[in-house]
């Protein structure tokens, strides 16, 4: 435990380093596991000193051991390879850094090495990293594509070369990067983040020639594979040969065995879209005539018919029908016409023989009174009355004298 401090009672700074030497002392030896990034021996110096790095949270620290520490028989310590160290942690006050003291040094087999690649790529399948829903397909034919590859490396020619042939439009923006040793994570990640940012870059490709387990190592980096699956730009990677997988063949969209397999991938063959193109177009002339022709043929069976051959035919067939009805309605109405004229001859016949002027014809006479009365009694009228008797010809006017009735009546 350490003492309290306040704003009155302040620690100087030389008493905090020495506390937090203190406390690291404390730790005693610990075994590390990390990547050599540098290693300097110095002429006939005692002391080796490198720097151990740690890929996936990207630090380092500086390690200084004994020479025979470093040349122990057996030992390989290069740049880039994996080791485990047993060391002191140790705190310089005078420049307030941190470094370790190793005095062991140990070097990670194949098998540990496939083992710690293992255990980072189930850690990165749990999270869903290489799930099948989150690759994108490739654009067809892409006007641009970004290659992050080795300089003046075979991968780079094969890409090129054989994209070109396939498909002599391309165009590339290539990022040249380390692909081998403890930078090639982070020179590919940079490349990684440079074509992603530029818009015109359709699909990313990432290509390295064959190695051994321990040359294709950055490849398997869990910051490159997070790299690779945070990009919005698909990606396609050609790391080693065929029979070679790393852990950012599992993020990426599409895993091209090689390098030229990638370029066959990324773009079509130009020669193979033409003969597919004139394939579609022949088979498109091939319908269009085939319907042309079985329009034509229905045409010409229309034509044929009769009402299309010789339309003057049914029209000559119709006015006959015409005339015949026309005569047939002429023939009707003049024979109703006839019958009505004699309906009405006869109406008009019974008219006459029924009329009051016809009975006038035959000798009888009307008697009417002044008013207009009909006189149907003799004993109807007084004697003096005067009276019109209508006759065919017309009234004449009559006065009624009974007296002369009466001597006309006697013996």
């Amino acid at each position: 435990m350490t003492g309290p401090t306040s704003p009155e009672a302040p620690w100087p700074v030389r008493t905090v380093a020495r506390k937090i030497a203190e406390y690291i002392g404390r730790l005693g030896e610990i075994w590390v596991e990390g990547q050599v990034a540098q290693l300097s021996r110095r002429g006939g110096a005692a002391t080796v000193f490198l720097t151990l790095r740690d890929a996936a949270a990207d630090l380092s620290v500086p390690v200084t051991c004994a020479r025979d520490v470093a040349d122990r028989p057996g030992l390989e310590l290069t740049e880039g390879a994996r080791i485990i160290v047993r060391a002191r942690p140790d705190y310089y006050i005078a420049r307030g850094s941190f470094s370790l003291r190793a005095t062991e040094i140990r070097a990670v087999g194949l098998g540990e090495l496939l083992a710690r690649i293992e255990r980072i790529r189930r850690l990165l399948a749990a999270e869903g990293l290489f799930d099948a829903a989150r690759k994108r397909p490739l654009p067809f034919a892409p006007a641009v594509v970004g290659v992050v590859t080795g300089r003046d490396s075979a991968a780079e020619r094969d890409v090129v070369v054989t994209a070109r042939r396939r498909w002599p439009a391309i165009r590339f923006e290539i990022h040249h990067c380390l692909v081998q040793g403890p930078s090639a994570a982070a020179s590919v990640i940079e490349g990684l983040h440079r074509l992603d940012r530029d818009p015109t870059v359709e699909v990313i490709v990432v290509a390295r020639g064959g190695g051994s387990v321990e040359d294709l190592l950055p490849f398997s980096d869990e910051g490159l594979v997070r790299a690779i699956a945070a990009c919005r730009t698909p990606v396609v990677t050609a790391v080693g040969h065929e029979t070679d997988t790393t852990l950012v063949d599992h993020v990426a969209d599409v895993r091209a065995a090689t390098p030229t397999d990638a370029a066959h991938r990324i773009v079509p063959e130009i020669g193979e879209q033409r003969r597919l193109v004139e394939g579609l177009r022949a088979s498109a002339r091939h319908l269009l005539v085939t319907r042309l022709e079985q329009q034509t043929r229905w045409l010409e069976s229309v034509r044929s018919r009769p009402v299309l051959a010789t339309p003057e035919r049914l029209l000559h067939g119709r006015e006959e029908d015409v005339t015949a009805l026309r005569g047939r309605a002429r023939r009707t109405l003049t024979h109703r016409v006839e019958s009505a004229e004699r309906d009405l001859e006869h109406a008009r016949a019974r008219v006459a023989a029924l009329s009051p002027a016809a009975t006038l014809q035959r000798g009888y006479a009307v008697v009417q009174r002044a008013d207009g009365s009909l006189v149907r009694h003799p004993d109807a009228v007084a004697d003096g009355e005067r009276l019109s008797v209508r006759v065919a010809g017309g009234p004449l006017p009559v006065r009624v004298d009974h007296s002369g009735n009466q001597e006309e009546d006697g013996p």
